[in-house]
């Protein structure tokens, strides 16, 4: 692997998943030189790539350190990563080298969303009310305080892993037990490990925004679709480049405030929002690029890349954030009905209806979904729709279950 011509030099702190993140190292990889960053060699990255260090990118210490000999031989422009449970290492890198980004201390804020609550709490920006516990007793007594429903969570993940409602008293303990029975590899697990919060009603949604020089501008506002009751399990998202929540006074200002809350001030964040009947309530603050293929609907719906502008601010170049296009997005995934080990996923392109941009498998044969609270994320393929409006894309989407064929066979529930 050689130096990929006269481009910038991106570090990349590790790659995550290959079906969900490859679309970023497509798009970044044509403006930047990206060096990887992570315990494993190049493999699928490779194409992408013009060298890369084997290192425990976890540990700040030796990612710094791994950092510092790569700048040593090649001049560094920027340090990019959209991994949750990377972007605090990352942070870290970026202030040992003087390059562009926020401190290690905004970025870990938003990684521990105790932290977040009480940074929005002091600025004023509304949310549910939230009490950090650290055992079962705590938590029920944390309930009875805020008043049910409520919503447990684990402190420090993502993508609606581990959360759960619980309507009454009698449901507080299932529901701790789901928010301390996760984890995501370089996640801390804190001592006040799980948050009670207030249950706010109201459909869901994110924005993933680009910060330059403190300055925020929305790029894709994606409305959720959630499912398995009483968990939060994301199951779609739509991102049309009309949606009136771009240009909403009263968002804008939640994700002004939020961010200066924070402190942060370069880079592309992924902050989540219920919309209730007196307006944004703000969920969550995520330091990095949207999950679930997020900015490749914002970029099909309105033209604008996501992923590039986040690699752009990390280079300290002003972003490209018109947009070109005027269009409907959506993601739908597809669960088994039940717990399964996947024989085969396939995609059924012969069948696409008008609409359809695409369609994936995401498990592999031998691979064994399971249900929350058993499993979360636990999908067998993916179907984007992109249409001249959003009643087009849902009815593309209709037909989902047609597109692609599960073949597998029913598992029993693992022993407690």
């Amino acid at each position: 692997m050689g130096r990929d011509g006269d481009k910038p030099l991106l570090l990349l702190i590790g790659s995550s998943s290959r079906r969900s993140r490859e679309f970023i190292l497509r798009s970044v990889s044509r403006r930047y030189a990206l060096w990887l960053l992570q315990p494993a060699p190049v493999t699928w990255e490779e194409p992408y790539v013009v060298g890369g260090t084997e290192v425990d990118n976890t540990r700040p210490e030796l990612l710094v350190e791994a950092a510092r000999q790569v700048a040593a031989e090649h001049e560094v422009t920027g340090v990019f990563c959209y991994d949750e449970g990377l972007v605090t290492p990352a942070a870290h890198v970026a202030e040992a080298l003087g390059l562009p980004g926020n401190s290690a201390e905004t970025v870990a804020a938003c990684r521990d969303k105790n932290a977040t609550r009480t940074a929005l709490e002091r600025a004023g920006v509304a949310q549910p009310v939230s009490i950090g516990v650290r055992s079962m007793d705590e938590a029920r007594r944390a309930a009875d305080k805020i008043g049910f429903p409520v919503v447990l969570k684990p402190r420090g993940l993502a993508g609606g892993m581990g959360v759960r409602r619980a309507d009454g008293p009698g449901e507080v303990e299932s529901a701790y037990r789901a928010a301390t029975g996760v984890s995501y590899p370089g996640v801390p697990v804190f001592e006040v490990s799980v948050l009670v919060e207030e249950y706010v009603d109201g459909p869901e949604i994110s924005v993933d925004a680009v910060f330059f020089e403190g300055e925020g501008t929305p790029l894709a506002v994606a409305r959720k679709q959630v499912g398995f009751a009483p968990f939060f399990e994301e199951t779609g998202h739509e991102v049309d480049a009309a949606d009136p929540l771009l240009s909403d006074p009263r968002l804008l200002e939640a994700l002004r405030a939020s961010h200066a809350a924070l402190g942060f001030h370069t880079g592309v964040s992924h902050t989540e929002f219920r919309l209730t009947a007196d307006g944004p309530r703000l969920m969550e603050v995520n330091a990095r690029l949207g999950g679930d293929m997020i900015p490749y609907l914002g970029e099909l719906a309105t033209g604008v890349d996501i992923a590039m502008a986040a690699a752009d601010v990390a280079a300290g170049r002003r972003p490209e954030t018109t947009p070109t296009r005027r269009r409907a997005a959506a993601i739908t995934f597809l669960y088994p009905e039940r717990d399964t080990e996947i024989e085969s996923v396939t995609v059924h392109e012969d069948r696409f209806p008008a609409g359809i941009h695409g369609a994936d498998p995401m498990a592999d044969p031998g691979a064994v979904l399971r249900l929350p609270p058993r499993g979360y994320i636990s999908r067998y393929a993916r179907v984007i729709a992109l249409a001249d409006s959003m009643e087009r894309a849902r009815a593309a989407l209709q037909k989902a279950p047609e597109i692609v064929e599960l073949a597998g066979r029913p598992v029993a529930e693992p022993p407690r």
